[in-house]
């Protein structure tokens, strides 16, 4: 019976599939435990002509070497975690350190999330967690322990994604650089960022009325009002003023004691020259601090 159910899997999988791909095809095919199913189907990609590979010790095995990955990889490197107020950029340097030859881990691009109740992309949805943490193992796999690597603060969790403990813990004992940012310009930049939001406010409404345990029915209503007229900059900058700054202010002093002694950049435009000119900067005043050995 089991060879009966394999047998018409791999015809699905042949006449579907497999029947566009060209020669050159090199699929990796894997099971639950690496078994006879993947063997065979293994076995007849290669008797067409292509070049197929079995995962050893199938899916199972797979996920136990990223989880021992997770556990182990991200304490090899020497971190300079970004830290800033919300809207002050970090993202946006994150990119401009990676176009200048900086090394990066983006976590909130493998995330598909900005990391904050706004913060998920239109039509872009999370992966799940298990997609995330292969993603970041291979992310981590890539990355020279003998260079620095700039990463954004985070919390624990970015959107429904939570990072590994090891990571987390080896970020919150990491030396910083803090990007200073004027409150317009901040406001300004989330404009460009949340533009979806603010052409359609309804969802963003909706997301407020999750704050109302914490500001009351009285101020929701009247930021509902704010957002259904799109008073946006006063209503971003009261955001940012009332619920944003605190929080964040908060949870980087317990979370990241280092960056009261962080390097402080300042950007004073939003425009992609004055990113990569601070990303220079910091990578010049960084270097000398550059692990030695491995």
């Amino acid at each position: 019976m089991g060879a009966a159910i394999v047998a018409r899997n791999i015809a699905r999988m042949v006449e579907t599939y497999a029947r566009d791909k060209p020669p050159e095809w090199r699929p990796l095919i894997y099971c639950w435990r690496g078994g006879q199913r993947s063997r065979a189907l293994v076995r007849v990609l290669a008797e067409i002509g292509w070049r197929a590979w079995q995962l050893d010790g199938g899916y199972r095995a797979y996920r136990r070497h990223v989880v021992a990955t997770l556990t182990t990889l991200p304490q090899r490197f020497d971190y300079r975690v970004v830290c800033g107020l919300t809207g002050a950029g970090k993202s946006r340097l994150i990119a401009a350190l990676a176009e200048e030859g900086a090394q990066t881990l983006d976590l909130e691009m493998l995330a598909r999330h900005r990391g904050s109740l706004l913060g998920d992309l239109p039509g872009d949805p999370q992966p799940s967690q298990k997609s995330f943490e292969s993603q970041l193992a291979a992310a981590l796999a890539a990355l020279d322990p003998a260079r620095l690597v700039f990463v954004e603060c985070e919390s624990r969790k970015i959107g429904n994604l939570q990072l590994p403990d090891a990571l987390l813990t080896t970020m919150r004992a990491s030396s910083c650089v803090r990007l200073d940012t004027p409150a317009s310009l901040r406001v300004a930049m989330l404009k460009t960022e949340y533009a979806h939001f603010i052409d359609g406010p309804t969802g963003f409404v909706e997301r407020l009325t999750h704050l109302t345990p914490v500001y009351g029915k009285k101020t929701i209503e009247r930021w509902r009002e704010a957002a259904t007229r799109r008073d946006a900059d006063a209503l971003v900058a009261e955001l940012l003023e009332r619920h944003y700054d605190p929080m964040y202010t908060r949870s980087l002093a317990q979370n990241f004691p280092r960056a009261a002694t962080a390097l402080v950049v300042h950007a004073n435009d939003a425009s992609e020259a004055n990113f990569r000119a601070l990303a220079r900067d910091v990578i010049d005043r960084t270097r000398a601090h550059a692990p030695a050995t491995v």
